[in-house]
């Protein structure tokens, strides 16, 4: 739908000066500031980035020198830091030592390992219902914190849903790509959590990010996932 947009303080010079650059390069007033307006939203959005990455880890020792990297990093560019996890885990201890803030809210949803294994066929249904809403209210909690800053946000509640189904932390994987928050967004998940999945879910997995991320030890690979025709097996 197309709106009208009204433009004031535009003085004399500078309207005869539109009114001279439309004639001669044969474009309307109305074009010249349409395209003025696009050119800095797009600039405003280049300024303002909404990465969504995956980081994929196997050990707490990895994790740790990795959160305590990324610590320093987002201090130096001046990021909102926070993250959402269950606060009896390492990462999440060792984050709110260094003052990251935890969106998490509390009960945390998952409060026992039984929690996401032991549920029937039933229960698991009403769960479903239930963490959509339960992420809503954690990305409000990091929005409401954030004061309009840019925030650097790492993901450790999506691992448990994973563990309960890889399905549903694909269903909300979904829901925030669609609805970025400006910033850098890493979705964390353990290898152990993702070796039993189905290929099509791994693939549904990786390309839903912007890029993929695995750490072995103290260093940082990233993967690179092409489709490729059959023939591609049989080239050197």
């Amino acid at each position: 739908m197309v709106h009208d947009l009204l433009v004031r303080g535009f003085d004399d010079e500078i309207h005869l000066q539109l009114g001279e650059l439309s004639k001669e390069k044969g474009v309307s007033i109305n074009s010249i500031v349409k395209d003025a307006v696009d050119k800095w939203l797009k600039q405003q959005q280049s300024d303002n980035p909404k990465k969504h990455y995956l980081l994929i880890y196997s050990n707490d020792d990895s994790i740790l020198g990795l959160l305590k990297s990324m610590d320093r990093l987002a201090k130096e560019s001046d990021l909102f830091r926070c993250f959402c996890g269950p606060p009896s885990t390492n990462s999440s201890k060792l984050l709110s030592k260094l003052h990251w803030y935890n969106g998490i809210v509390m009960p945390y949803y998952y409060e026992t390992t039984k929690n996401i294994k032991g549920q029937n066929q039933n229960q698991k249904i009403q769960s479903q219902k239930g963490i959509m809403s339960y992420c809503s209210k954690v990305m409000e909690n990091i929005g409401n914190n954030a004061n309009n800053k840019q925030v650097c946000c790492i993901d450790f509640f999506i691992n448990d849903i994973a563990k309960s189904s890889l399905q549903q932390a694909l269903k909300i994987e979904k829901v925030y790509d669609d609805s970025r928050i400006p910033g850098l967004m890493y979705c964390t998940y353990k290898t152990e959590t993702l070796l039993s999945a189905e290929i099509k879910d791994l693939v549904e997995l990786f390309e839903g990010h912007d890029q993929v991320f695995i750490l072995k030890n103290d260093d940082v690979y990233k993967l690179h996932i092409t489709k490729e025709n059959v023939h591609k097996l049989f080239l050197n």
